[in-house]
């Protein structure tokens, strides 16, 4: 079920890239990411309520608030920089050197998390940056 979900995000993160070329033209790149982070936010608690799951919120841990907090700077400051790439720069561009992501995550992973880091993972990153260089090149 994880795959499906992993899919379908793919899907909605390159309609969202899209959608943001389109109507982020004549508009301030901090202001689109402003009202994009509104939405989001009330999409987020509106499932959150919809799930009837707002009471957890008294069971999080500090070590998880810290974590998801730093998290979502990360995201806010992705959102930022990704949003005036797009305004400057093509989508067919900016999207592929966004995904670079992957290969940092993957790297992040092991380093952080030890999380496995294979042959397979290794050449899967060596493709997508060189996938990435011949796209933007």
């Amino acid at each position: 079920m994880w795959f499906v979900f992993a899919l379908l995000s793919a899907v909605f993160a390159a309609l969202t890239s899209i959608l943001a070329k389109v109507g982020i033209e004549g508009v301030n790149s901090n202001l689109a990411t402003a009202i994009r982070t509104l939405v989001v936010v009330v999409m987020a608690w509106g499932m959150v309520f919809l799930t009837n799951t707002q009471a957890g919120i008294t069971e999080i841990s500090k070590k998880s608030w810290l974590f998801l907090i730093l998290s979502g700077l990360a995201t806010g400051a992705s959102w930022l920089c990704y949003y005036r790439a797009l305004q400057i720069g093509d989508a067919s561009k900016v999207v592929p050197v966004d995904k670079l992501s992957v290969v940092i995550t993957l790297i992040l992973a092991f380093v952080f998390l030890h999380e496995q880091f294979t042959l397979k993972s290794l050449i899967g990153c060596i493709l997508i940056t060189v996938g990435t260089l011949v796209m933007v090149l």
